[in-house]
């Protein structure tokens, strides 16, 4: 058990023969007293601080533990954010890569297609030449020709006629 001021105030000394002078003592015990109450005070004073002190630092806890969970939360987002976008950019790559295949086939597909015309072009162009050399040919012999004379005095005689 604690001693209080009232302890301190209501104490009482057996006299003795050579003992202390009486007021003297009373002096020190008020002063005692005084000081006594005064550190009760300030004892709780500052339990009540500390408690002050204990809530609020268990709020500041309760909101650190709060962000760490949001930072934490916050990460793993971003992590998977990450990782989706990296896995969206390889599809999104794999697709254009064959796209871009397709692409190339159809115009390698084209362009073969095209020599092939071509080629046969040139064979028709040089099949149309040979035979129309060798109709110039022929017509040409056909005016060179005996019956082409005498087709042309036949002629000329008539016009004179």
């Amino acid at each position: 058990m604690s001693l209080t001021p009232l302890d301190i105030h209501n104490k009482e000394f057996a006299r003795s023969f050579r003992g202390y002078d009486e007021d003297e003592v009373n002096e020190f015990l008020d002063q005692v007293i005084k000081d006594y109450e005064t550190l009760i005070r300030e004892n709780k004073e500052l339990q009540t601080q500390l408690i002050s002190v204990e809530e609020r630092l268990g709020h500041f806890a309760n909101i650190e533990e709060t962000l760490s969970k949001t930072i934490i939360v916050a990460q793993e987002a971003a992590d998977e954010v990450k990782n989706n976008s990296k896995k969206e950019a390889q599809l999104i790559i794999k697709e254009a890569e064959k796209n871009a295949d397709r692409i190339i086939n159809d115009a390698l597909a084209k362009s073969r297609k095209v020599a092939v015309e071509t080629e046969e072009l040139k064979k028709q162009a040089s099949i149309f030449r040979m035979r129309f050399r060798t109709l110039l040919e022929a017509q040409m012999e056909i005016i060179g020709s005996e019956s082409w004379n005498s087709f042309e005095e036949a002629a000329a005689t008539r016009e004179e006629i």
